[in-house]
């Protein structure tokens, strides 16, 4: 066992703050890896505040996380000290059902292993994430990262909000000739948007706000579209193959599958904590659309995603912080203060 030292919260309410607890020694398929970047998810201010319902406290957010190894167990054959690896929002899943030998770890029968907020297979433990010093990871659920080291910090936010949204663009073929639109413009919608283009979409993306218009077209999109202006919105009616919807708040989806093609589909990957406004059956059943969802990525999935950023030179748009910055973080979070990722650099942590 080692002793590692994060940044936990003890209940709802509570501000993370200094927290210690143990890690398990590395076994013979296990990596260890001190967390040099972590990136700052909405799905962590979700856990730390149970907004979803299911947090074990103490609770340790983070799965957004970029480190190098320290050591490597007796079998493990893919890393060596001194990698510089990732891990995501999974430490580990059955391995056993038909999703786990399918490659969509994420979709595990019996439930995949969280990063934090567990439980770990076979003990039912709970898991704490990447807001700490180090970690102790099974080698399968260990990834590769080939970005050039001075990107480290912006490549973090690629173990979640990149792979959200590669996941269902790839699952529905975008590709060169594909019209998409992404509804969002944060920390996934963005990366929706560079990827999809990178990908060969023509990208409209769709916003509540009119000053985001620059910044879209930036980033990749081909056109921008206010979606509180009914004529903006109108003048796409019927056009877009596809549609990935980053909003995590409840809005009208409506409005945006009547912008669906025939045999149209638009994936939700935002998750709000309360429910979104039923559709109107009429949206999907009079050109044969498709409401979709879509939980992040495989393991292989996610190799497959950072190789693919690292030869686009993809990253994530960051502002870094220190650790104990945390709590305003979160605050300037639930208000869109943020272009588009917080990420944590942890070599502040000793400090805080």
């Amino acid at each position: 066992m080692t002793t590692a030292h994060g940044y936990a919260a003890t209940s709802s309410t509570a501000a993370l703050a200094p927290f210690s607890f143990e890690r398990r020694a590395p076994g013979p398929l296990d990596v260890a890896l001190d967390v040099l970047h972590c990136g700052v998810c909405h799905s962590d201010l979700h856990t730390a505040r149970n907004e979803w319902h299911n947090t074990v406290y103490p609770t340790m957010p983070g799965h957004e996380i970029v480190g190098r190894v320290t050591a490597v167990g007796d079998l493990v054959s893919k890393f060596k000290v001194g990698d510089l690896v990732g891990v995501g929002c999974m430490v580990d899943s059955c391995q056993h059902c038909q999703p786990c030998a399918d490659g969509l770890e994420q979709y595990c029968d019996n439930g995949f292993t969280g990063t934090y907020n567990g439980p770990e297979q076979g003990t039912g433990a709970n898991t704490y994430g990447g807001y700490s010093d180090h970690m102790v990871v099974r080698e399968s659920f260990v990834l590769k990262i080939s970005h050039d080291e001075g990107a480290l910090a912006a490549v973090a936010p690629l173990l979640c909000a990149g792979i959200t949204t590669y996941s269902p663009l790839r699952q529905w073929n975008v590709g060169p000739g594909s019209k998409v639109g992404i509804v969002g413009l944060g920390g996934l919608g963005h990366m929706g948007v560079k990827i999809a283009a990178a990908m060969g979409a023509h990208v409209v993306l769709f916003t509540t706000s009119a000053g985001k218009r620059e910044d879209a077209l930036r980033l990749g999109a081909k056109e921008v579209v206010v979606s509180r202006n009914p004529d903006e919105m109108a003048a796409h009616a019927g056009s877009l193959d596809f549609i990935l919807d980053t909003v995590a708040a409840p809005h009208d989806l409506d409005a945006f599958l009547a912008l669906l093609k025939l045999d149209g589909t638009m994936t939700l990957v935002g998750a709000p904590d309360r429910p979104h406004p039923s559709p109107n059956v009429f949206s999907l059943i009079m050109k044969r659309r498709r409401l979709a969802g879509s939980l992040i990525g495989g393991i292989r999935q996610t190799q497959e995603m950072l190789d693919f950023c690292a030869r686009h030179g993809i990253v994530s748009d960051i502002e870094a912080i220190r650790m104990d910055e945390i709590n305003t973080a979160y605050e300037r979070m639930l208000k869109s203060d943020v272009k588009y990722r917080f990420v944590v650099d942890m070599a502040t942590l000793k400090a805080a």
